[in-house]
C-alpha cells in the first residue's frame, strides 16, 4: 500500500505460528456451456502446490444444469501466514460418474495464493483455459472466512451463606465449572482460586474461551460445583447447580443473578432443606478475542518498507567477494532476503507499492553521505511496484552510488515510524507497518537505534533485521528483547518486543521458505498484541 506523509505532523500514541482453518466458499458465473442438449453440470476442484506439483485437496458437489453455480460444499484449508500457499481452483463439467478429471470437460481455472484471498476476503476473477486465454465470460468468486469461535466469556462470581464445613472455622470455598464430554461424563473446564475462612466468598473475575466452557453452544447445560478446600485433597462437597451460558448472561452489573447451591443428599434427608448457600453471578460478559486473521479479513493492510545497507564493509559490488555482488544466477544474500520476506507480505498489501530505502552511501551529484535515501533516486516517490520493482531498483542503483558509512539504523526506523504515527490518528486497525532492514555489520548509532525502537514499540510497527555476511551480530540479538526488555538511553522501556533478527548464514543451505518462516514467525502475534493494547477491534468485526 503506497503511503504518503500528511502535512500535519503526528506524534507517537502512547502460538507463535499463526495456524488456523479458513473456509472458502465458491461460486461460478457465466461458465462455458459444454453440453449439447442442456447446460453444463459444473463442479470445482481445489489443488495446492506441494513441492512444485499440484495436489488435489478436495472437490465440491456437482451443480446440475447450472452455468452460475453457488456450491454448498466449502473448502477448508489450514492457513499459515509465514508460507506462500499456492492454490488452484479448476472447474469441470461432469460427464460421467468417473473420479478421473480427464473424463470431464474442462471449464476453466484460476490460481492465486491463500494470502491473496484472505487479504481480499472476497474476490471475483476471470477463469482461464489451459493456454492462458479467457474461458469465455466465465468468472469465479471466492469468499474466505476464518473457522474459529473467538468468543471469550468473563465471569465474576461470589457466594453467600455457604454451608460451614470446617469444625473449628468457616469453609474455604472454591468453584469448579464442568461441561458434558463426548462420553456423557462431566468434564472439568475451570477451577477458581480458594477463598480462605469465609461463607461469603468473592472470587476474582476469570476469562475462558466460550468453546472451552460450552463448545460455543449458549444453551448447553453446564454444571457448577462448590467445594470446601482441604489441604489433603479430600475437598468437601458443599453443593452444585446446572445452568447455561444463556442464563448466566442474564447477570448485569446492576442486577446480579442468584442461583441456589444444592446438596442432593441433604435435600433428600431434610424436609425443610432450602439450599447450601447462594452462588451469585455478579457479571457475565462475552467478548471476542481477535486473531491475526480476524484483523486481515477485517481489512488491515501490511505496509512493507525495505532498508538496505550500502556501507563500505560490504565490499565493491563489482567483485565476487562483495555481499552486493550479483552472481551469475542473478542473486545475492540481500536479494534472497528481500524475496523471502517480500513474497509473503506483498499478498497483504492491496496496491503492492513498497518504499525501498538505502543507507550508508555517498550519493551523486555532490557525494554526500545519506542514511535515508530512495534507491530509485526519487525522494518524492520512493515506491517500487511489487518485490520485482524493489529488485530492479536495487540492481539499477548499485553502479551509481559509492559505498561509505557509518551503519546508522535510526534514520530509517524513524522514517517509517513517522508514517506509523500518522496511521494511529485514524484510530482503526487499518494499517500495520513492517520495516525489513538488511545489513552486514555492527550498528554505529546503537543509542539512537535503541531509542528509535523503544519509541516505535508504541506504534503499529515491527522491525525485521536480516544480517548478511559473517560479522558478529551480538548487538542485533540485544535489540530483539527476547530475553530482557529493551531500554532506551533515557531509561524508557519498550512497550512490547517488535524486533526480530536472523543471521542469513543460518539459512544458506536450506530451502528459501525456511528463512521466511523464521523471520515472520512472530509477526502475527505482534500485530494482534498492538491492536489489542490499543483496544482496536478489526474494522469489519461482528459483535460477540
Amino acid at each position: 500500500m503506497a503511503y504518503t506523509e500528511a502535512p500535519s505532523p503526528a506524534g507517537p500514541v502512547g502460538s507463535q505460528y499463526c495456524v488456523c482453518k479458513v473456509e472458502l466458499s465458491i461460486c461460478g458465473q457465466n461458465l462455458l456451456d459444454r453440453d449439447v442438449t442442456s447446460k453444463s453440470d459444473p463442479f470445482c476442484v481445489l489443488f495446492m502446490e506441494v513441492n512444485g506439483k499440484w495436489v488435489e485437496l478436495d472437490r465440491t458437489e456437482t451443480a446440475v444444469n447450472n452455468l452460475n453455480p453457488a456450491f454448498a460444499k466449502k473448502f477448508i484449508v489450514d492457513y499459515h501466514f509465514e508460507e506462500v500457499q499456492k492454490l488452484k481452483f479448476a472447474l469441470f463439467d461432469q460427464d460421467k460418474s468417473s473420479t478421473q478429471l480427464y473424463e470431464h470437460d474442462f471449464l476453466g481455472e484460476f490460481s492465486c495464493t491463500l494470502g491473496t484471498i484472505v487479504s481480499s476476503k472476497k474476490m471475483t476473477r476471470a477463469l482461464l483455459l489451459g493456454n492462458g486465454k479467457p474461458a469465455g465470460k466465465g468468472m469465479i468468486t471466492i469468499a474466505a472466512q476464518e473457522l474459529s469461535d473467538n468468543r471469550v466469556i468473563t465471569l465474576s462470581m461470589a457466594g453467600r451463606k455457604l454451608d460451614k464445613k470446617d469444625l473449628f472455622g468457616k469453609s474455604d470455598p472454591f468453584l469448579e465449572f464442568h461441561k458434558p464430554g463426548d462420553d456423557g461424563k462431566w468434564m472439568l473446564v475451570h477451577r477458581t482460586e480458594v477463598i480462605k475462612y469465609t461463607l461469603d466468598p468473592v472470587w476474582k473475575p476469570f476469562t475462558v474461551p466460550l468453546v472451552s466452557l460450552c463448545d460455543g453452544d449458549m444453551e448447553k447445560q453446564i454444571k457448577v460445583v462448590c467445594y470446601d478446600y482441604d489441604s489433603d485433597g479430600g475437598h468437601d462437597f458443599i453443593g452444585e447447580f446446572q445452568t447455561s451460558v444463556a442464563r448466566l448472561c442474564e447477570a448485569q452489573d446492576a442486577s446480579p443473578l442468584e442461583l441456589e447451591c444444592i446438596n442432593p443428599k441433604k435435600q433428600k434427608k431434610k424436609k425443610n432443606y432450602k439450599n447450601s448457600g447462594i452462588i451469585i453471578v455478579k457479571s457475565c460478559k462475552i467478548t471476542r478475542d481477535f486473531s491475526f486473521l480476524d484483523y486481515i479479513l477485517g481489512g488491515c493492510q501490511l505496509m512493507f518498507t525495505v532498508g538496505i545497507d550500502f556501507t563500505a564493509s560490504n565490499g565493491n559490488p563489482q567483485e565476487p567477494s562483495s555481499l552486493h555482488y550479483i552472481n551469475p544466477l542473478g542473486t545475492n544474500e540481500y536479494l534472497s532476503a528481500i524475496w523471502a520476506v517480500g513474497q509473503i507480505i506483498q499478498d497483504y498489501d492491496s496496491d503492492k507499492m513498497f518504499p525501498a530505502l538505502g543507507f550508508g552511501a555517498q550519493l551523486p551529484p555532490d557525494w554526500k553521505v545519506s542514511h535515508e535515501f530512495a534507491i530509485n533516486f526519487n525522494p518524492r516517490n520512493p515506491f517500487c511496484s511489487g518485490v520485482e520493482g524493489i529488485v530492479q531498483a536495487y540492481s539499477a542503483c548499485l553502479p551509481h552510488i559509492r559505498f561509505y558509512g557509518p551503519t546508522n539504523f535510526s534514520p530509517i526506523i524513524n522514517h517509517v515510524a513517522r508514517f506509523a504515527a500518522q496511521a494511529t490518528q485514524q484510530e482503526t486497525a487499518s494499517q500495520y507497518f513492517i520495516l525489513l532492514i538488511i545489513t552486514d555489520g555492527v550498528i554505529s548509532d546503537m543509542d539512537e537505534t535503541r531509542h528509535a525502537v523503544v519509541q516505535a514499540s508504541k506504534l503499529p510497527m515491527s522491525i525485521i533485521i536480516v544480517g548478511v555476511g559473517n560479522a558478529d551480530f551480538a548487538a542485533m540479538e540485544f535489540l530483539e528483547g527476547d530475553s530482557r526488555v529493551l531500554h532506551s538511553y533515557t531509561g524508557e522501556e519498550a512497550v512490547r518486543d517488535i524486533v526480530q533478527f536472523v543471521p542469513f548464514r543460518n539459512f544458506r543451505n536450506v530451502p528459501k521458505e525456511t528463512l521466511a518462516k523464521a523471520v515472520l514467525a512472530e509477526l502475527p502475534q505482534q500485530v494482534v498484541q498492538y491492536f489489542k493494547h490499543q483496544n482496536l477491534p478489526p474494522i469489519n468485526s461482528e459483535p460477540a
